[in-house]
């Protein structure tokens, strides 16, 4: 009787470790599908079609995996566009910055770099910003071609993945030149 009543103390004991030990496996595979959820939606989505710049390859272009969804390069200077009104739209070869009515765009960099990526925003910014179209959820509008009114139709698990994912991804060092206005005088604040 003293033995069972000994294992039963072991026993009760044990309970809170082995709900513990197995407890903390449960986030980690929690944390690891939402990663590959928000992975999945970024393919999918195309982001890597705008925010990874391309390099140029004896196939032809291919994306440049190696600076992935860091936007479009700092040092590639542009030739100043004709913004004459009109339907109409011009996009770079590496299609990182586009030119249109609206003046001149440029992909963002989505990498968790601190201070030239999304390294400061929060989880709450990132879906405040897919769901209003503004900056940072509060500042300038996000400008064409970004299919923001798309990404607000997502979830808000979905676009935690995505957030998530976009945490994982090697931070590259990339600070992305400011939108211009169609009178190609200034930037957008």
């Amino acid at each position: 009787m003293k033995n069972i009543k000994s294992m039963f103390i072991v026993a009760l004991l044990a309970i809170p470790t082995t709900v513990i030990l197995t407890g903390s496996h449960a986030p980690k595979e929690t944390q690891a599908a939402q990663i590959a959820r928000g992975k999945y939606l970024v393919s999918y989505g195309g982001c890597n079609d705008c925010h990874t710049p391309l390099k140029f390859t004896e196939k032809g272009p291919a994306p440049d995996f190696s600076r992935m969804l860091s936007g479009h390069p700092e040092n590639t200077k542009l030739p100043p566009p004709e913004l004459k009104p009109g339907p109409w739209f011009a996009a770079t070869a590496g299609m990182t910055a586009w030119a249109g009515p609206w003046g001149i765009s440029y992909a963002a960099n989505l990498t968790p770099d601190t201070n030239t990526g999304l390294g400061i925003w929060t989880e709450e910014m990132f879906i405040k910003t897919m769901r209003t179209g503004k900056h940072m959820g509060s500042g300038r509008e996000i400008l064409p071609p970004m299919p923001w009114q798309s990404l607000a139709q997502l979830t808000d698990q979905d676009l935690k993945t995505i957030y998530a994912y976009l945490r994982t991804v090697p931070p590259v060092v990339n600070h992305v030149p400011t939108p211009v206005s169609p009178d190609g005088k200034g930037g957008f604040e």
